[in-house]
């Protein structure tokens, strides 16, 4: 298919941030703090305010289909991060599976008929598997947003060390906590079993084990508050620091200690040294004591990244891994070390680059994919120390990557997605609002938040010489972040079926069997609150345990959408509900049809948890907001423009179809933002 106008530029790139939004980012702007967001604002063309009006729900799967199709959640039908199990009111089905999506997405096109060489670069929004036979599409993982590989590659999970000549012998404690608010000790309740890592299980378990059907029924406030109490899965090691003896190259002072790796049955010897002031300061750690030379040297209060070595899998394999090590803390004489060792990444998955070429391509020239950060972000220490510093080190590498094929000029389109923003919001915000519930320096996590933001600055100026160099590059995010501010009320829960506001109401009710499991008394459940923003009537003929006869259902719901509209915070006795409708209607915000529920409704200011059940123009706690952000710069994009147009996501990829000289895809529903270009249409 030939093209159909001229094209306005040769090469785009999105420039996909999580989470990143306009409120937050003027107010660093104002202070002067992202200098290379304000020099692509200069150099291109955006709204005073930075905003790009978000589609609904705002949570993540939906809202980047949204971006690559231009087409509204209702239509592309990604209406969650899981999806409705069809006639099963109790389950759900996984939806980062660009199979689920019923939307063309705008790469396609452009691989397909404008013959262009494009990368989609885990954008966590319909992408994989990959929809097109085309040799120009390229893609990178997708099947979730964390890191690349993050759901298919880790072969072992962290390490909490402590090391002290006040142990008698070696301990190692699997799946202990660190839930330790403060900036106290970083090793507490080491016994206890740990729950999740910021990351809900339900979500974790999905995407390491492939699931495509959950079931997840959400009965308290503390069940659906795991994925924002940033609890993390680790080991405890617990090793004795004795005279290093044996060693084949040891210094005469130095002492030593294990780390005990695996599930407790691989052991490495480290060396602990003292600088030239006598001073212990240095961790060395080897594979064993007979090696001259060691796996990695770190000085205390400092990281060490992509540490390769071998572990076993859970098969006994050996398997090549690559891990972070953190030396935390060493006392000057030697007698106490604290580390925090990452989770082990299995270097050879390639199996989410297509082609597979590709990965060995990154990493011959930028090597290989780094781990994500996990920790406790109830910890200042962790965060301070480990968090950021290793979210610095995945930007850089991620720009290293993008850089290269940009200068390269392996690709004519790149999209883009970094999840360093979201993923700081979901694992410390909250500390920052509620210091009185965790004992929090609320001034030091307003800290974090502004370092988030720096880091991102920084990630954007990598990508400014290329506006020289030929490239449109458009910098946009799915949502915003704003931390609940009311805890207490969940209607809703993105990754489950909850409970308890809709039991209070009368519209559903649980039975608890001896083991301790839940279940839905269906004969007593007329409707179900189900993932973050929907609710369904129990419907005869539709739903398999169903009691509610359709003629019945305009009525039921009129009552329930009244009941939401009256139901008041037990706590402040304000309205927890903002806005409520029936499905037909909701198609006047792109919510109707059969991924979404008989009634959608999005949560009051304030009652929001973090994004997802809230409208996308809401704003929070501390200059945050919901609404996710757009700047373009770069050819066919006027220079130093404001407009007082109302960008939605919609428009993203129309206004690239028209940049690029191609066809909108075929369910997009948005325009082109005809304002910012140099070429009136």
């Amino acid at each position: 298919m030939k093209m159909k106008r001229t094209a306005l530029t040769e090469k785009i790139a999105v420039i996909g941030v999580d989470g990143f939004e306009p409120r937050l980012a003027k107010k660093f702007l104002d202070q002067g703090k992202m200098p290379n967001l304000q020099k692509f604002i200069d150099k291109g063309s955006c709204r005073d305010d930075l905003v790009l009006l978000g589609a609904m729900p705002t949570v993540t799967p939906t809202l980047w289909t949204t971006l690559s199709t231009g087409a509204y959640p209702g239509t592309h039908g990604i209406t969650c991060f899981f999806g409705h199990n069809h006639g099963q009111l109790d389950s759900l089905v996984y939806n980062l599976d660009s199979r689920r999506c019923k939307a063309e997405p705008l790469w396609n096109i452009l691989a397909e008929e404008a013959d262009k060489k494009t990368l989609v670069w885990h954008w966590p929004g319909s992408s994989w598997p990959v929809t097109s036979d085309s040799p120009n599409l390229h893609v990178v993982e997708g099947t979730q947003p964390q890191t690349i590989n993050t759901g298919i590659a880790g072969v072992d999970i962290s390490k909490i060390v402590v090391a002290s000549d006040k142990f008698e012998e070696a301990q190692f404690l699997p799946n202990t906590s660190t839930i330790t608010p403060g900036a106290g000790c970083i090793i507490e309740n080491v016994e206890e079993l740990l729950e999740d890592d910021g990351e809900s299980s339900y979500l974790r378990a999905a995407i390491s084990s492939g699931a495509k059907v959950i079931k997840n029924i959400v009965t308290c406030e503390e069940e659906n508050e795991i994925h924002v109490l940033a609890k993390m899965i680790a080991d405890t090691v617990k090793s004795p620091i004795k005279e290093a003896v044996g060693w084949a190259k040891a210094p005469a002072v130095a002492k030593e200690f294990t780390l005990t790796l695996g599930k407790g049955l691989e052991r490495r010897p480290a060396l602990l040294l003292q600088n030239e002031q006598g001073v212990y300061d240095t961790v060395e750690v080897y594979k064993s004591k007979k090696d001259l030379e060691p796996l990695v040297t770190i000085e205390g209060g400092k990281s060490a990244y992509d540490v390769v070595d071998t572990i076993k899998n859970d098969e006994g394999e050996t398997i090549l891994c690559n891990r972070n090590y953190h030396v935390l803390t060493i006392k000057p004489d030697g007698s106490e070390v604290t580390m925090l060792i990452g989770m082990a990444m299995d270097v050879s998955r390639d199996d989410l680059f297509h082609p597979k070429s590709l990965y060995k391509e990154v990493i011959d020239h930028i090597g290989y994919v780094p781990n994500r950060p996990v920790i406790n972000g109830a910890n200042e220490i962790l965060v301070d120390q480990v968090f950021i510093p290793t979210w610095d080190h995945y930007c850089e590498w991620q720009a290293d990557c993008l850089t290269y094929f940009m200068k390269n000029n392996k690709y004519d389109v790149i999209y883009s997605h970094l999840h360093n923003v979201d993923n700081g919001g979901h694992l410390f915000w909250h500390f920052a609002k509620h210091q009185e519930k965790w004992n929090n320096n609320e001034e030091a996590y307003q800290g974090f938040i502004e370092r988030m933001y720096i880091q991102t600055d920084n990630y954007l100026g990598r990508f400014l010489p290329y506006l020289d160099e030929g490239w449109t590059i458009i910098v946009t995010s799915d949502h915003g972040l704003s931390c609940q501010e009311n805890l207490g009320v969940e209607l809703g829960e993105a990754g489950g079926i909850t409970t308890p506001v809709m039991e209070e109401l009368g519209y559903a009710k649980i039975i608890t069997d001896e083991n301790g499991n839940h279940e839905f008394d269906w004969a007593n459940t007329k409707a179900v609150a189900s993932r973050g923003n929907y609710i369904y009537l129990n419907l005869i003929g539709r739903d398999e345990h169903g009691i509610v006869d359709p003629k019945d259902q305009y009525d039921l719901e009129t009552q329930i959408i009244s009941d939401l509209y009256s139901y008041r915070d037990p706590k402040t006795g304000k309205r927890v509900v903002a806005l409520a409708m029936r499905n037909k209607d909701a198609v006047i915000i792109g919510l109707s049809g059969p991924e979404c529920g008989d009634i959608i409704y999005f949560t009051e200011e304030s009652y929001n948890v973090i994004h997802a059940d809230s409208l996308s123009t809401q704003d929070g706690y501390a200059d945050t907001s919901l609404s996710p952000i757009f700047v373009a710069a770069g050819p066919g994009i006027k220079q130093g423009y404001k407009t007082e147009r109302v960008i939605r996501q919609v428009d993203l990829a129309p206004t690239m179809a028209f940049l690029s000289g191609v066809r909108l895809p075929a369910q997009s529903e948005g325009s082109p933002v005809h304002q910012i270009l140099t070429e009136e249409i």
